[in-house]
């Protein structure tokens, strides 16, 4: 893309960077991975042994929710923003209370460097300053050791997110592509529409924060109650329906957020360049907040019931996990290619090779985009892609791409919508193939007419075009073909297409 402006990417003092500066993908990925879910299984862990006073009991039930919590489907690369919540919740817990050691500092301090704070970060420290306001609302004065806790957690952010805050508050480095979003294009509206993605929240979650079935929560909240002696039934009814309440709320505001933006970008168009409506990430703690209290109700056989079925909706619902045992049964998914399928470094090493030989050009003389495949693939195999995904990049820039794709988008007002008003993905896309960014060679997938604007594509810098689908006249689209490529265990077919002239 040209390069990205420093403040568009992540920060060098982000601990999930540090692993990608030490260790090669593939192996910074699965550190990342079990770190962060054995950090998670810990902090949950000592979270409920902190908080949970008890016998054996208590510890084997604080390990198994600790394990359900480790073991939820979600982005590992976004680091500890929702499995280190525990243990952030664990040291300010004992701040508040005047009892933290040193180490309770440590998590405060280190939760901003292996976090996202656009994801986390303003919904942690408003839902900690609530708390910090309710103290002193009860005791009538301010809690000064939880208050500096907040200080130190935003101090950190501030460090850590330097280049973000300074381009915000002090000094714009570009303009960002996300001034030009607009949730009215790309958001079903009305009640109906609200309400369905308001039970989407509260039933499953959202796929960033960790998307799975609330089930076994709420069969756990229904035996609380259903198994008290009928005079009780009554008071754990109101201990735990506050709970469910708050959630139903925060998943009532979630679902209708992106319709309120969509209405008040009228008045205010940068009001989608940042999502406010992502208190959803704090929702997957709350959750086992109600488990917790739930279990506490339970006999020992119904506490066992609800964890194993949370167990297994954890690990059912963990889609890299489902295909990693098919991998390991010998029956993985054509769709789902493994990592060394995926990224195929011999077959892009051909490809590189070939160019060479045709050109004398080394991969930083030239520059590619991709049509049928992430452009991650290719730049993880050491190509200058004009094409990303990206969440923040100049705007300049998209309205500069687009006229390479203005002929497809002008075929499909899908991904016209898609483009124009998100553009994260700044893609080479077709209409024939439509949002089917990972065309597998088994798929012999034929794009017959290809609306490219290869002149444009030049003025970008650009020379090839690396595609996973054939193209049955590339002189109509000002290419010619250089030549096919494969590899066995490659997930793809790689076209390579060269500008005219």
């Amino acid at each position: 893309m040209e390069g990205l402006p420093r403040n568009a990417l992540r920060s060098g003092l982000n601990v999930g960077q540090g692993l990608f500066v030490v260790f090669p993908p593939w192996a910074a990925y699965l550190a990342q991975q079990a770190l962060v879910r054995l950090l998670g299984l810990l902090g949950m862990y000592g979270l409920l042994r902190q908080e949970l006073q008890g016998g054996a009991r208590a510890k084997t039930v604080a390990a198994a929710v600790a394990l359900c919590w480790a073991v939820l489907p979600l982005y590992s690369m976004y680091g500890l923003s929702v499995l280190g919540q525990p243990a952030l919740l664990l040291a300010f817990l004992a701040i508040r209370r005047r009892a933290a050691r040193w180490w309770h500092w440590a998590m405060v301090a280190g939760f901003p460097l292996w976090s996202m704070f656009v994801f986390v970060g303003p919904f942690v420290l408003a839902a900690l300053g609530v708390l910090w306001l309710h103290d002193w609302w009860q005791a009538r004065r301010p809690n000064l050791p939880l208050f500096l806790g907040l200080v130190l957690l935003l101090s950190v952010y501030l460090l850590v997110e330097w280049p973000l805050f300074y381009s915000l508050l002090i000094a714009k480095q570009f303009v960002p592509h996300r001034l030009e979003f607009d949730l009215s294009q790309l958001t079903p509206l009305g009640l109906q529409a609200g309400l369905r993605s308001a039970g989407q929240f509260f039933l499953m979650g959202q796929y960033h924060a960790s998307r799975f079935l609330r089930v076994a929560i709420l069969l756990a909240v229904v035996a609380a109650v259903a198994l008290a002696p009928a005079g009780q039934r009554l008071a754990r009814w109101q201990r735990l329906w506050p709970w469910l309440l708050g959630l139903a709320g925060l998943a009532g505001f979630s679902g209708f957020y992106p319709q309120l933006v969509a209405q008040g970008q009228t008045w205010l168009p940068m009001l989608g360049a940042f999502n406010f409506g992502r208190f959803h990430f704090l929702t997957p703690l709350l959750w086992f907040g109600v488990l917790v209290l739930a279990l506490r109700y339970l006999p020992g056989r119904w506490q066992a019931l609800v964890l194993g079925l949370q167990l297994l909706i954890g690990l059912s619902m963990n889609t890299e996990w489902q295909h990693n045992l098919r991998e390991l049964a010998g029956r993985p998914s054509p769709h789902e290619p493994n990592y060394s399928a995926y990224v195929a470094p011999q077959l892009f090493q051909q490809i590189q090779q070939a160019i060479r030989r045709e050109s004398g050009l080394a991969p930083a003389q030239y520059r590619v985009a991709c049509l049928g495949l992430p452009p991650a693939v290719a730049q993880l195999n050491d190509f200058y892609t004009l094409d990303s995904y990206q969440n923040n990049y100049p705007l300049p820039y998209k309205h500069r791409f687009r006229p390479l794709i203005a002929g497809e988008l002008a075929k499909s007002p899908e991904l016209r919508h898609y483009f124009d008003a998100w553009g994260n993905r700044c893609y080479l896309f077709s209409a024939e193939l439509g949002k089917d960014f990972r065309v597998g060679a088994f798929q012999r997938r034929v794009v017959q007419d290809f609306a490219f604007d290869a002149a444009a594509f030049q003025r970008l810098g650009g020379r090839y075009v690396l595609s996973a689908a054939q193209l049955a006249a590339p002189a109509r689209s000002g290419l010619r073909l250089v030549g096919v490529y494969e590899q066995p265990g490659a997930y793809w077919r790689i076209w390579l297409y060269e500008v005219s002239g």
